[in-house]
């Protein structure tokens, strides 16, 4: 990799990193709509069985992106997380047509949310690579930067929304992105892009066998993922549902998590000579436990104002988790470097799925209250901060054990 990036590629994958963020969150962004009943009217069962595929597709594209980094490169995987992403928001766009058409409308959405899980499960993974690679000497404030920037694109999704809903064209939002992603396709296509992979991006993870430490990191990105999705994805709900709150406010709760999200990635890049990354890390853990207590305990008589404060906090607490975990497994996972990224993004997949998919059975089968699955997210939010502990631990290397040994 060269001493100095060319700006070209830079730009693309940092863009690209923006334009994943807004994709990533179109479709809890426009949970108003798809439960509306002058639109797609879909149950609470119904809205979180569409991101059940797309969790799956992005496990299994993580998976995948793991095995083929070193065969066909992070560039081509970029790109085809990028077509995924791009046929997500045309098929979102589309699917508004076939409203009353039976339930082919909500067919159609499970194969654009499926499309959205390939588009994520690829694309990540080789940002992350990318973004290391540019920067070797400053790999976890270069992941952090790109994470900030998809992290400022989930909090423009909703924003965006709400101006394309007040304009009267709601489908607004995912016809731009789709335009910005084949813009961002054709240009990346231009650039080579072929030094974007860490030493070692030739050695697959199957071939070599998981150290055991991997486990470690795991377990932390699926508890991560259970608490980034019940804010992610159930904020919006929660407001309107719980504290009778406009659509349009609730965006600004989804909004201010979001935010937030992005504003604590910059801050903990940038005060890192202050308070080091280690550090932070196991801070944050318990950040979101306080929030998620505290969003537990609004249904009892909060306000609007008091629950866009508390899904702040909790994007603050979740803010440097994911990034730092895959460069802290970079860096300490250095058998199966090439390969951590996508297997900690598989994980973390794990616990979106679970989040995503299991509160609206919770809620409509077992008729658990969205206050009580947040309390419940917060004693995972204490386990996160114990496997944090873990993580930036200074143990020495543990021995590889191959893949499938018992």
């Amino acid at each position: 990799m060269p001493t100095v990036p060319d700006r070209r590629e830079v730009a693309a994958v940092y863009a690209a990193g923006l334009a994943q963020g807004v994709a990533l969150v179109t479709f809890p962004a426009a949970s108003s709509i798809l439960t509306s009943p002058d639109w797609y009217d879909l149950s609470s069962t119904a809205y979180g069985g569409l991101f059940l595929p797309q969790a799956i597709a992005a496990i299994a594209a993580s998976l995948a992106g793991a095995r083929l980094a070193g065969t066909i490169g992070p560039r081509r995987l970029l790109l085809i997380g990028l077509a995924g992403d791009l046929l997500a928001m045309s098929l979102l766009f589309a699917s508004q047509f076939l409203i009353g058409v039976g339930t082919l409308p909500y067919l159609v959405l499970l194969v654009a949310t499926t499309s959205l899980g390939i588009g994520f499960g690829f694309a990540v993974p080789s940002l992350n690579t990318f973004a290391a690679a540019f920067f070797p000497e400053r790999a976890d404030r270069a992941v952090l930067y790109l994470n900030a920037l998809l992290g400022l694109g989930t909090a423009l999704a909703p924003v965006l929304v709400a101006v394309f809903v007040g304009l009267g064209f709601w489908s607004g939002l995912p016809l731009l992105v789709a335009v910005v992603l084949a813009g961002l396709i054709l240009f990346t296509r231009t650039l080579p892009l072929e030094a974007g992979s860490p030493a070692g991006a030739g050695q697959r993870a199957g071939g070599l066998g998981i150290p055991g430490a991997f486990w470690i990191f795991a377990a932390f990105a699926v508890c991560y993922g259970i608490v980034e999705t019940m804010n992610g994805n159930w904020a919006t709900v929660y407001m309107t549902q719980d504290l009778g709150a406009s659509a349009t406010v609730a965006s600004l709760a989804l909004t201010a998590f979001w935010g937030m999200v992005t504003v604590g990635r910059i801050l903990f890049a940038a005060i890192e000579r202050w308070l080091p990354e280690r550090s932070a890390y196991r801070i944050l853990p318990f950040v979101a436990a306080v929030s998620l207590a505290a969003t537990a305990l609004l249904s009892g008589g909060g306000t609007a104002a008091t629950g866009i404060a508390a899904f702040g906090l909790a994007g603050l607490g979740c803010s440097a988790l994911l990034p730092l975990t895959i460069s802290f497994g970079q860096q300490r996972l250095t058998a199966i470097a090439a390969s951590a990224a996508g297997l900690i993004i598989a994980f973390y997949q794990v616990g979106y799925g679970i989040a995503a998919f299991g509160v609206g059975p919770l809620q409509d089968a077992a008729g658990i209250s969205l206050s009580t699955l947040y309390g419940a997210t917060a004693v995972i939010a204490l386990v996160m901060g114990i496997l944090a502990i873990a993580v930036v631990s200074r143990q020495p290397a543990i021995a590889v054990t191959p893949v499938g040994a018992r």
